[in-house]
């Protein structure tokens, strides 16, 4: 990048990298770009940025500020996240999650009887860790990117300033996350106008926006963005200027597997995602038999996934964390020889909660629309797959006074008392110590995010991504077995019914609203002892399947994504 900041902050951010070539091959290798984005504001700048010449880190860094305009529920520059990269024939995993801020400590969401403070970790300043999206989109932009860093930012600075028209879904939801805010924060002062049919203009927005494409990304991190929000905090949370200055994202190896004659590449910890999803694909591979002859989504089948799901949130519960802070076994959780014998546990026959399931080595309820996802390839053969979030819908409610922008909830994310279930660690917690995903100075949360790709001869065969919790890898997994396993068109595979089981509530089968399970099948499922349970977020996958050198995307009919091939 040819900029003075760029010199500037080169020691700091992009030394640590090694040195690559920022230019990719110059023939390219598919017939066309693609993009599966969740909205039409994402998918319009990804063929702006593809227009200008752009490669896929690029589309992707303007979507995810893009959608911190459109989409202010879920897109952020207050939140955090993880990015899946396929660049230049090698495969990259960068980690920008928050972190919990310095003055955090184990105890402090608890009274002084040692029980959590409800909401304290949800809703308001003490809820705020160190946002990572920023540093995120500047690290990987710097490091991969063949566009000026203005030229990424600018269509989200014109959706902030010129505004855009409000859908009926998003005064929904505001109306919906206004309700927990309200006395505690100052989010009604900047988003009460977030009415349907409204065009909503965020002047304060478009000036933070500004000051990052001029000055770069580290200017959140250590320039007038930074002295916003330390000033916001001043007095009512933790998160400070040092912190801020402090904060970097992580370049961290991806996770890697074979199945079904696929690389699988995947998110590691501080992501529980990748790990689980190896798991449930390896473990379904290796109970071939039992599953030979049920037909998809029969009583049946879904009671050996959920004797599955069982397993892999037994082991999430017990041993994923922050890597940085406590040692992860992420190999041994996803050896074969280990899966092969979690997968030899799962009997058809098996009663439902007739016995404890318990972590092999000797998350929660929660439906996270809040979070958002979007996939890009390019026609060089580059892919990304980004998944970030703010965590609770519009996160912790709190803007930024002269900024213009939410703050995430995301130590709520964290066990705020070991044993105690927060609304997003449950399946973290459940009846275990959890230590490893405690409040501590530094730490980044546990997240289910899984963003993640798939290679065919070391080419990119499918990225895919979604919101949804502790339901995002087994979406992700359904959605991958409808493609792969029953051969299902990708638009098919995305629509099928998805349903979702985890270790805790036991027996319970969460089922959606786009597709519910209802009738013969509901009955066969309570017969064998499940109780069925509806969710209202329906999941919002967005994949792009490369066939030789085709993409197609699809964006989930359950949301208002569009999918968008560009030549």
């Amino acid at each position: 990048m040819a900029s003075t900041l760029c010199a500037a902050f080169a020691g700091s951010v992009v030394a640590s990298a090694p040195a690559l070539a920022k230019t990719p091959p110059p023939k390219p290798v598919l017939d066309a770009s693609a993009v599966a984005a969740p909205d039409r504001y994402g998918a319009d700048t990804a063929q702006q940025i593809f227009a200008a010449g752009g490669n896929a880190v690029d589309a992707a860094v303007a979507i995810a500020f893009t959608l911190a305009v459109t989409r202010p529920e879920a897109g952020n520059i207050g939140g955090g996240g993880f990015m899946t990269l396929f660049m230049d024939g090698k495969p990259y995993f960068l980690d920008y999650r928050e972190r919990a801020p310095q003055q955090a400590t184990r105890d402090m969401y608890v009274d002084d009887k040692g029980n959590p403070v409800p909401g304290m970790s949800a809703v308001g300043h003490r809820a705020v860790g160190v946002p990572g999206t920023v540093e995120g989109m500047w690290e990987a932009q710097q490091r991969f990117g063949k566009l000026k860093w203005k030229q990424v930012l600018a269509p989200a600075i014109r959706y902030a300033t010129d505004g855009f028209p409000v859908e009926p879904w998003l005064q929904q939801r505001r109306d919906a996350a206004a309700k927990n805010f309200a006395g505690k924060t100052n989010f009604d002062a900047y988003f009460s106008n977030l009415k349907a049919g409204a065009t909503l203009r965020q002047p304060e927005l478009a000036q933070t926006l500004s000051r990052i494409a001029s000055d770069g990304g580290r200017e959140f991190y250590e320039g007038r963005t930074a002295d916003l929000i330390a000033q916001q905090m001043y007095g009512h949370g933790f998160v400070t200027k040092q912190d801020l200055l402090q904060y970097k994202a992580v370049w961290r190896q991806p996770l890697a597997a074979d199945w079904n004659g696929y690389r699988v590449i995947a998110a590691p910890p501080p992501s529980s995602g990748g790990i689980g999803l190896i798991q449930m694909l390896k473990m379904k591979a290796d109970l071939k038999p039992a599953f030979d002859g049920l037909e998809l989504n029969s009583a049946p089948y879904i009671h050996l996934i959920a004797q599955i799901e069982d397993r892999v949130f037994a082991d999430r519960q017990q041993y994923i964390g922050d890597p940085d802070s406590d040692t992860v076994p992420t190999d041994r959780l996803i050896a074969d020889a280990y899966l092969a014998q979690r997968a030899d546990e799962v009997k058809p026959d098996e009663v439902p909660g007739a016995s404890p399931v318990t972590p092999g080595l000797g998350d929660s309820h929660t439906q996270k629309a809040q979070t958002t996802h979007f996939s890009v390839v390019d026609k060089w053969g580059n892919a990304v797959s980004n998944t970030y979030t703010l965590n609770g819908d519009f996160g912790s409610g709190v803007v930024v006074d002269g900024g213009g922008f939410l703050l995430n909830d995301a130590m709520d994310d964290f066990v705020t008392r070991p044993g105690s279930v927060t609304a997003a660690t449950a399946a973290t917690t459940a009846g275990a110590s959890a230590e490893i995903n405690t409040v501590a100075p530094g730490r980044r949360p546990i997240s289910s995010m899984t963003p993640t790709l798939l290679l065919k001869d070391n080419k990119v065969a499918l990225v895919i991504g979604t919101p949804g919790g502790s339901r995002i890898l087994t979406s992700i997994f359904q959605v991958m077995t409808n493609l792969y396993g029953f051969n299902m068109t990708p638009a098919d595979a995305v629509a099928a019914m998805r349903f979702h089981h985890q270790l805790l509530p036991q027996k319970t089968i969460y089922f959606e609203p786009y597709q519910p399970i209802a009738g013969e099948l509901a009955e066969q499922l309570k017969a064998m002892g499940y109780t069925l349970e509806a969710q209202s977020f329906n999941g919002d996958v967005q994949m792009i399947r490369v066939e030789g050198t085709t993409p197609e995307p699809i964006a989930d009919p359950r949301g208002v994504g569009v999918a968008r091939v560009m030549r």
